[in-house]
């Protein structure tokens, strides 16, 4: 079980990388980039399936997709100067907070 939720970390860490590079792809109008991002979007879909074969399916998509965006969220504030309003930034922790539940509820 601890290896799936490793691999669950991994396959939302893969979010990051392709939705940065899909960014940076300019609507796939950039070659490698876009590439690059569907290429990576692919092999975090896999990593998430083999994740899916010891976790319940609503936990780890919810867990999935909150851990992408979360970090997506972050480098587009880090990286790309996006806004890191009060509110933005609040909302952004209440992700984290049902992402951490999720983890502590499944345990």
């Amino acid at each position: 079980m601890k290896a799936a939720w490793i691999l669950l970390i991994v396959a939302a860490l893969l979010e990051l990388v392709w939705a940065t590079a899909l960014k940076q792809s300019n609507g796939l109008a950039r070659l490698w980039p876009a590439v690059i991002g569907l290429a990576v979007a692919l092999l975090s879909v896999l990593v998430l399936s083999v994740a899916l074969r010891d976790l319940p399916v609503g936990t780890a998509y919810a867990v999935w997709v909150g851990l992408g965006s979360l970090g997506v969220a972050i480098t587009g504030i880090l990286v790309l100067g996006e806004s890191a309003s009060p509110a933005r930034v609040a909302c952004l922790l209440l992700i984290l907070a049902g992402v951490i539940g999720l983890k502590v509820v499944e345990s």
